[in-house]
């Protein structure tokens, strides 16, 4: 039963970057908008904050596997 519920919660956590890696990018359209001259380097922000942020999705995903069994 304790699996079971470890999964769960493991599958839950990996909501939290999916709304982060959507509010990036409405962010960085947001910012583009206000100072387009600026867009090369939020592109680079973005693609780093997007990395790290899909880091601990696939950190969850493991832990999951890891501490689920």
């Amino acid at each position: 039963m304790i699996g079971n519920i470890a999964t769960i919660g493991y599958g839950l956590a990996a909501l939290g970057p999916g709304i982060g890696v959507g509010i990036i990018g409405a962010k960085n359209q947001e910012a583009t908008a206000r100072q387009p001259e600026l867009r090369g380097y939020l592109r680079i922000n973005m693609f780093l904050s997007i990395a790290f942020t899909e880091a601990l999705g696939l950190i969850g995903f493991v832990a999951g596997f890891v501490f689920g069994a």
